[in-house]
């Protein structure tokens, strides 16, 4: 049985923790929380937890922010997920802030020794996220051939409708052919369900009015925030995903160079908390938009937005829809599609921007077998790959 619901403030302070404490990336945050909102505080049952995690893999966006945002909010509402979710994000947004101030400092950044490492690791880190992903998504023969073929579709098709359409044909292959999952009961129905569908227009709303109102109104402000909502509204499969969707978004236009970009890609491995705060390094770096903290600020915002709403919108009737056996298949088909992506990510552009060589790919190889040591933690390795090839 749950303890005595927290206040916001406490909420708050303990996401602030986590957020400064909790490296590894989205599977390592899930278990963070489960340590420390399960286990320790006892905010939520077993089955509770299992029931958010489920969710929040099936919906677009980061999972790991998702389930926190989601435990703040059956505490206390929406002061209390929002609560959690600044708490867990503001420490890596603050430093990606800041490390876009040091890479404006910083002259001829294309060739610098320390980027070349960022990448070099980026490559190691993003083959074990593959490797581990494959493993629990694509236990078996048929979701691996879904997921390799989708890898490869992606690659032939790098048009930016293709990860949503991978998606969706994974999810339909699941559907037609693959066997429902297990079904686990949960622990109580979740509040909310009045404003929901509220949520839900408000998140497909802004998808649809964003665009229109940008092309309207002569302004970069809305540029800006059109493409990063709609980013995060189509990101499957956490912060790794979100790579070859905004280089499209933000280096294709020239908002920034390619060598900026990954540069902040590589510190994002550095840093704990999510990923998706790579968004406030954006924002503040780039030509277009504010700029500076502002600018951090303003594209950090917009790129978690749609992520926040849609549970809002779709929590309540989770418990409902996850019972059904086509849901379930369904979803098995989806996990299989956000590997192929990830795979397709890692080949490019990852790999083919990382690696300028043999020796590069024998740096990324070795990076990788140190990643398999258990409790050798990414932003370690990143920041030893940054601190060879600058000396």
């Amino acid at each position: 049985m749950a303890t005595a619901k927290p206040t916001v403030s406490a909420i708050f302070l303990v996401a602030l923790r986590l957020g400064c404490t909790s490296f590894g990336g989205p599977i390592a945050h899930l278990g963070y929380f489960h340590e420390e909102y399960v286990k320790r505080r006892r905010w939520a049952s077993e089955e509770q937890y299992a029931d958010l995690v489920a969710l929040c893999q099936f919906l677009p966006g980061p999972a790991s922010s998702q389930v926190g945002f989601s435990l703040g909010l059956l505490q206390r509402g929406l002061a209390g997920g929002l609560a959690a979710w600044a708490g867990f994000t503001l420490p890596s947004a603050f430093i990606m802030v800041g490390f876009a101030y040091g890479v404006h400092a910083i002259s001829d950044v294309a060739h610098a020794g320390w980027l070349q490492g960022l990448k070099v690791a980026a490559v190691a880190v993003v083959a074990q996220a593959v490797v581990t992903m494959w493993r629990f998504l694509c236990p078996d023969a048929p979701r691996s051939i879904l997921a390799a073929a989708l890898a490869g579709l992606l690659l032939l098709v790098p048009a930016a409708w293709s990860q949503i359409a991978a998606i969706a044909l994974g999810a339909a292959v699941g559907w037609l052919w693959f066997k429902p999952g297990p079904i686990s009961a949960g622990d109580g129905a979740v509040a909310g369900r009045d404003q929901a569908p509220a949520w839900l227009a408000v998140f497909f709303g802004l998808l649809i009015l964003l665009p229109a109102a940008a092309h309207l109104v002569p302004s970069a402000g809305l540029c800006v925030a059109d493409r990063f909502y709609r980013v995060g509204s189509l990101v499957f499969g956490g912060g790794h995903v979100v790579l070859p969707l905004l280089e499209r978004e933000v280096v294709a236009p020239g908002w920034l160079t390619h060598d900026q970009f990954l540069a902040g890609y590589g510190a994002a491995q550095a840093v704990p908390g999510p990923l998706f705060s790579f968004a406030a390094y954006l924002g503040a770096v780039m030509k277009v938009g504010p700029g500076g903290w502002l600018g951090g600020g303003w594209t950090l915002c917009w790129i978690f937005l749609p992520a926040l709403i849609i549970v809002l919108g779709a929590l309540p009737y989770w418990r409902k829809l996850r019972t059904l056996p086509a849901a379930q298949s369904a979803l098995r088909g989806a996990n299989a599609a956000i590997v192929g992506m990830l795979l397709a990510a890692l080949i490019d552009p990852v790999a083919l921007t990382g690696l300028a060589g043999w020796r590069h790919a024998a740096i990324a190889s070795a990076a990788f077998l140190v990643l398999q040591i258990p409790r050798v933690p990414a932003w370690l390795l990143a920041c030893a790959g940054a601190g060879a090839l600058w000396l």
